[in-house]
């Protein structure tokens, strides 16, 4: 898709404005169907700085989620709108699996989601 659903850039802007991560999608891109719960972009790098800060291997790469001391972390506001979607406790569905098992974090292009529903999608892992 070359450019993104406008209504899928509303629910995004929506999701950073308010600072909610309790919307549920699913969306399918190329190669992939993801279902999660939508993120506040700067939490989702706080999320993820997290995790690798935790990891003595990766802990170097946690400055590149990291904003900048100077900014109070705030991205200037440009006008574009979100160009990302950035799922945590999300799945990528594998048949009737979800993969991993406990959620991970996406970070997801607008322009490639060719197709997206409100809601998560049932899986099992039986």
């Amino acid at each position: 898709m070359t450019h993104p659903d406008d209504l899928l850039v509303a629910i995004a802007a929506m999701v950073e404005s308010r600072h909610s991560s309790q919307m549920s999608l699913t969306v399918v891109i190329p190669g992939a169907v993801i279902t999660g719960r939508l993120a506040p972009e700067g939490l989702w790098k706080e999320r993820v700085a997290e995790v690798l800060r935790d990891s003595d291997h990766l802990r170097p790469f946690a400055a590149a989620f990291t904003p900048p001391q100077d900014d109070g972390g705030h991205r200037p506001e440009d006008g574009t709108g979100p160009t990302h979607l950035h799922f945590h406790v999300a799945r990528i569905l594998q048949g009737s699996f979800g993969i991993p098992d406990s959620g991970g974090m996406y970070r997801v292009a607008l322009k490639d989601v060719s197709a997206w529903t409100i809601g998560d999608i049932g899986y099992s892992d039986q």
